[in-house]
């Protein structure tokens, strides 16, 4: 069992996952099941870096796990039961969509820390922004920035405009709720952000360096 899961870990440092518990509780729910895997070089680099301007600045930096992040929302939770405030690193949200099944419970975290570690030393940053972007959920039933790209603007990954690969991005909290087609005033909102976000990190070459190529 131990051998099995490592040898599936380090394939997919070149493949991508057939399926993920994730996209199986999608198709039982009814959602279906729109995804279209594509390189990363054949991601618009605007849509790699708004979900790092989105979801996680300090991506190049951290070794999976954004400790002062976490321990802000621990306080936050602490304070406020009612109210959940996540801090997942990208390595985190892609350990989880590739590996585990959605839902809170000690459990499912302790085995998200250990993949994420995992994903860390085997994969390496510019696979696990790849692979991100590849799983994340990005709409109903939709699954990567391929399959979210033709179903919002009819067009592939590597043509997305800045302003698209914000409103992407800008779903990503929670893609069923804050929806991009149609627009929702928080995707509106929050993508105006993005692109400052954008614009604020495209000079740091540590950013350039985990995007990868054109």
């Amino acid at each position: 069992m131990l051998i099995g899961h490592l040898v599936y870990l380090i394939l997919l440092k070149w493949i991508f996952p057939p399926v993920t518990l994730t996209q199986i509780g999608s198709l039982m729910a009814g959602d279906g099941l729109k995804r279209d895997y594509v390189s990363i070089e054949d991601i618009d680099k605007d849509m790699r870096l708004a979900v790092i301007a989105a979801e996680d600045q300090l991506f190049p930096d951290h070794n999976g796990f954004d400790w002062k992040s976490i321990q802000k929302a621990m306080a936050y939770n602490k304070r406020k039961p009612g109210r959940v405030r996540g801090a997942s690193t990208l390595s985190q949200q892609t350990a989880k969509n590739v590996f585990l099944w959605q839902g809170r419970s000690w459990f499912r975290k302790g085995l998200e820390i250990y993949f994420t570690f995992m994903i860390e030393l085997i994969w390496g940053k510019q696979r696990i922004l790849e692979m991100y972007l590849n799983v994340a959920e990005m709409g109903r039933g939709i699954y990567g920035v391929e399959a979210a790209s033709m179903a919002y603007y009819g067009k592939h990954a590597n043509r997305l405009s800045e302003k698209e690969a914000a409103q992407i991005a800008a779903c990503l909290p929670n893609p069923k709720k804050y929806t991009v087609k149609p627009l929702s005033k928080y995707v509106a909102a929050r993508s105006r952000w993005v692109v400052r976000q954008m614009h604020n990190l495209a000079p740091d070459p540590d950013v350039q360096r985990v995007m990868g190529k054109k």
